[in-house]
């Protein structure tokens, strides 16, 4: 009796491993500034960028709980070009024709000042519905409930219609 039992334990702990094989998180299919600015010329879309701080908890935070909700995820990845920046790079970076350097005054790579209006914070969501539009910015750590209604305004292309409180007001809410 043993030896027939033997076997048939070792085919369901096969089967209850196969049953329970690893799934990795969805992660966001981030881009440096050179690639965005490249897809977007093939194909125009908004662009979604974080910028963070090696130093920064909370960013740290929305790396873990936020950028990887499997809906937000999916989200991001069909609407948007993200881009992860970080704003104390010492890198040049080149957007829409300049160059932008790190300033060692401030500490700062140049393009995060322009691009979050000289008021930093970290984190920072920043939008732009067309490259050359007025960022959209939003400071300081974002649930990913709290990111669904600006991800769909400027993913659905809303912004051209209508303000975002209006959108927010008529929006139903999924995450």
């Amino acid at each position: 009796m043993k030896k027939r039992s033997a076997p048939l334990c070792l085919a369901l702990m096969i089967v209850m491993a196969l049953s329970f094989t690893y799934k990795p998180a969805p992660k966001i299919n981030w881009m440096s500034f050179e690639e965005m600015q490249e897809a977007y010329q093939k194909e125009p879309r908004p662009v979604l960028i974080d910028l963070y701080t090696t130093w920064c908890g909370w960013c740290k935070v929305m790396d873990k709980k936020t950028y990887t909700h499997a809906k937000l995820v999916e989200y991001v990845n069909q609407n948007f070009y993200a881009v992860k920046f970080n704003a104390e790079t010492k890198a040049s970076i080149s957007f829409l024709g300049k160059d932008y350097t790190y300033n060692k005054k401030d500490k700062i790579n140049e393009l995060a000042k322009t691009l979050a209006g000289y008021e930093l914070g970290f984190p920072t969501t920043i939008f732009l519905s067309k490259l050359n539009a007025q960022p959209a910015v939003l400071s300081g750590y974002m649930k990913p409930e709290e990111m669904e209604a600006p991800l769909k305004y400027f993913g659905s292309k809303a912004n051209d219609r209508q303000s975002f409180v209006e959108f927010e007001k008529g929006m139903n809410k999924e995450w």
